[in-house]
């Protein structure tokens, strides 16, 4: 699968524009929902030492398969966040409205 990061922080993905996750925006999200490390992994089917690892990174864009990535992403939106990715990189909690 090919991918390329951009200089906005998105990630393009076979013509997709997919905001990048960072280590920072794990551990935000998981704040936000009030998750332990094991939550997520029961949550996304990551490994929990998978997610040890990636979130004992120091910053910036994470270093993982695009699948495990995605696996934690979809977990998040599942929950109700909403990656962000202008101006910064971040995470909120969607409106329940929406």
């Amino acid at each position: 699968m090919e991918s390329r990061i951009g200089a906005r922080g998105f990630l393009n993905i076979k013509g997709r524009t997919e905001v990048l996750v960072i280590t920072r925006q794990i551990k935000a999200a998981r704040s936000l929902l009030g998750w332990e490390q094991h939550e997520l992994a029961l949550r996304s089917g990551v490994a929990i030492s998978t997610i040890r690892r990636l979130e004992g990174l120091k910053g910036g864009p994470i270093s993982a398969h695009f699948e495990t990535i995605e696996k934690i992403r979809c977990a998040f939106e599942k929950a109700g966040i909403e990656f962000i990715g202008n101006p910064g990189p971040g995470v909120r909690l969607r409106s329940m409205a929406n």
